[in-house]
């Protein structure tokens, strides 16, 4: 089919799940960018809608089914195909080919380039299942990226796949073993995302980075990374507790340009439940790391992640979950109910705790983080704080931004008045008040312009 085809075709796109799947998303825009073709957030305007998917959780699995079903009521005006891509099809296209008549297209999580050569297929009359599904293997690099955040931060995902083989995990069976995207491809990659005032590093284990060549690298790609001048700042998400090196804490602490922030996914404190998640890790561990860190790096902010209601956890462990917070008093926490998800080998484990017990006890953790974190941000009560800004939040009234402590998305954020400022500039903040997510305040400007 001639490409002058799809030029006339507008493109929209709804992509689920995490940031990892943003990218994957954003490299299937860059396609449609460079054959020449219209893209809308108008959905009601799109003649073929892409649904990126998730499935690491039965909710996510669900979430994204439901939006192709929503997707679907389109065809009653401008849309004409709907493309389903991502993990869904990537893990599940066996059972979701026969059952979702309503896609017209299945790719796999690295199939950007087999978009159009698909397409051609379903305007043939074809519904065209997953093609060459690819475990990664498209890589990082290959092809251009139509970068879906604001201008001022972008990730790189510099790996695919997994080999940690975590026990509730399905990421291994989705997206396959663990390759590290090649350096040069990397750097090239950052290079040309322009001007960034942070650069995210994500994967599903960051700091593992290399490992499958024999050696770790991540230092080495950090010191490459930052080399580069057009970035101003490089962020690590996701980095295992297990594999925080020396030589990597000395790497955050001496390079200026790495932000002394890392997000430890620890996902239990107490040792019979790590081993049965097949963590590596113990509350000793964790616990001398975290020390390690704030010795170290004095002013370091840590994120984490925890699993609540795992099988056979008892109230005594929960408990124990509870006091290891408040021992240890990270900066920003998030708190997940064990999902029982088939194909895993905790899927099988006797003593499932049932769902009533899974929400309280994940209700007691944030209640007992709220605290905690309330008291870091109430820190900062009557201070000055550096805030890089994120646009205007229209529902509060108020600009947003972050602090060099909060990562988008996933921590807390900073809501402030002033006469005007910049996305992706920084303005210096005065906060008045806190609550246990967010600080809010104004600028110097402000304060002066009230004045007069």
């Amino acid at each position: 089919m001639m490409k002058d085809f799809f030029q006339e075709k507008t493109f929209g796109m709804i992509s689920l799940g995490c940031d990892k799947n943003r990218v994957d998303g954003e490299r299937l825009l860059g396609e449609i960018r460079a054959h020449g073709c219209p893209i809308t957030d108008e959905l009601e305007k799109a003649q073929i809608l892409i649904v990126n998917t998730c499935a690491f959780l039965n909710a996510a699995r669900k979430e994204a089914i439901e939006t192709v079903l929503e997707g679907n009521a389109y065809r009653s005006g401008a849309l004409e195909k709907i493309v389903v891509s991502g993990c869904l099809p990537q893990k599940f296209i066996q059972e979701l080919f026969p059952a979702l008549t309503e896609a017209d297209v299945f790719l796999g999580v690295s199939d950007a380039s087999e978009l159009f050569p698909a397409l051609e297929r379903a305007y043939a009359g074809e519904r065209v299942d997953a093609v060459g599904l690819g475990f990664g293997k498209e890589g990082a690099g290959k092809g251009a990226r139509l970068v879906s955040t604001p201008a001022h931060y972008k990730y790189l995902k510099i790996s695919e796949g997994c080999s940690n083989h975590c026990t509730y995990c399905l990421i291994p069976k989705i997206r396959g073993k663990y390759l590290s995207y090649p350096m040069e491809e990397l750097i090239e990659e950052a290079r040309a995302l322009g001007e960034t005032e942070e650069l995210i590093l994500v994967a599903q284990d960051v700091t593992r980075y290399g490992e499958d060549g024999g050696q770790n690298r991540l230092p080495e790609l950090l010191s490459a990374l930052s080399a580069l001048g057009n970035i101003k700042h490089i962020r690590l998400l996701y980095c295992y507790p297990e594999k925080i090196t020396d030589e990597l804490i000395d790497c955050i602490r001496d390079n200026e340009k790495i932000l002394k922030y890392l997000d430890l996914p620890m996902q239990h404190s107490e040792d019979r439940i790590l081993k049965l998640m097949g963590r590596q890790g113990s509350r000793e561990s964790y616990r001398a790391l975290v020390s390690k860190l704030r010795e170290k790096i004095p002013n370091i902010a840590l994120r984490t992640t925890f699993i609540s209601g795992f099988p056979t956890e008892t109230q005594e462990e929960h408990e124990g979950l509870i006091s290891f917070l408040k021992e240890e008093k990270f900066q920003s926490c998030g708190f997940f109910a064990y999902s029982r998800e088939p194909e895993t080998p905790a899927y099988s484990l006797k003593g499932q705790i049932p769902a009533k017990i899974k929400r309280r006890r994940v209700k007691e953790l944030y209640a007992a983080q709220a605290e905690i974190s309330a008291e870091f941000l109430r820190s900062f009560q009557g201070k000055t704080v550096k805030v890089l800004c994120d646009g205007f939040d229209f529902e509060k009234g108020l600009f947003a931004g972050r602090c060099s402590f909060e990562a988008p998305e996933i921590d807390g954020a900073v809501y402030f008045s002033a006469p005007s400022v910049r996305e992706g500039s920084y303005a210096n903040v005065r906060v008045d008040r806190a609550d246990c997510y967010d600080l809010y305040g104004h600028t110097e400007e402000e304060e002066n312009e009230s004045a007069q």
